[in-house]
């Protein structure tokens, strides 16, 4: 099955912080997060176990207390139940899978 990013829909989760789902399957989904300059993803947890790669900009990422800056191509992995938290540093594109699939993000 082939999805559109055209076709997915933008949602503004936050100001300056747009989600588009790119796919979703029975085990996994993978999303696209498009970042204004400075915006902060507070500290939070869920059950899904979730993975990432940042293709354009600069963000700082914090996991289970310990912060990284992630450069263009950097990825990262944030196990289930583990606080993290982001802030763009400069505009920011990030795709994230999550496993299972978050059902908010349907």
């Amino acid at each position: 099955m082939i999805y559109r990013n055209a076709d997915a829909t933008p949602v503004e989760m936050l100001p300056g912080l747009i989600r588009r789902t790119l796919a979703d399957g029975e085990f996994m989904m993978i999303c696209e997060f498009t970042l204004d300059d400075g915006v902060e993803l507070p500290d939070h947890s869920h059950p899904h176990e979730q993975v990432g790669y940042l293709v354009s900009g600069r963000m700082r990422l914090t996991i289970g207390g310990e912060t990284f800056v992630l450069l263009p191509g950097d990825s990262y992995h944030a196990p289930s139940n583990v606080q993290h938290s982001a802030l763009s540093v400069e505009p920011s594109v990030i795709v994230d899978t999550f496993s299972p699939p978050r059902k908010d993000y349907r």
